[in-house]
């Protein structure tokens, strides 16, 4: 497996914007999206496990921050990972940093906290994080800190 911290480079486009010219607030779910999904590619192990027992991840809560605006021409680094790991559901942090651009002053431009549970498949219901899947999730497990390197 590689790195824990997944990181994915997003340029705003025109098709991002809002009226006011900025990224529109349901675009950086989208953009969190990628990040997630660049996360499960960079650990396809794990995604063999939770398939192997029958489990798919679930969102089932977002909280979201918005600390400033992002433009046409800004370059963004999404950075994913799962800070926490309980005994019936996870967290998994983003972080959207401006890194390039008009204006290359690496400022936080919004981060979220993803709450997610295992969904058995079969039963269709929440089920315990357990056995193998639960060692993997907890080896991938990082603080937050780790998003401000």
């Amino acid at each position: 497996m590689s790195t824990s911290l997944s990181r994915i480079q997003l340029r705003v486009r025109g098709y991002h914007l809002d009226g006011y010219g900025h990224v529109n607030n349901a675009r950086y779910l989208e953009f969190m999206e990628e990040g997630r999904w660049d996360f499960f590619d960079q650990h396809p192990e794990m995604i063999k496990e939770l398939h192997q027992a029958g489990r798919a991840f679930i969102v089932v809560n977002l909280n979201i921050d918005y600390l400033a605006a992002a433009r046409q021409g800004d370059d963004l680094e999404v950075m994913t990972g799962i800070i926490d790991v309980g005994e019936r559901s996870g967290v998994c942090h983003h972080r959207i940093v401006r890194k390039d651009g008009a204006r290359k002053d690496g400022t936080v431009i919004a981060r979220a906290d993803l709450t997610f549970v295992l969904l058995d498949i079969r039963a269709n219901k929440a089920a315990a994080i357990e056995g193998e899947v639960r060692e993997t999730l907890v080896t991938l497990t990082l603080p937050k800190a780790a998003f401000s390197a």
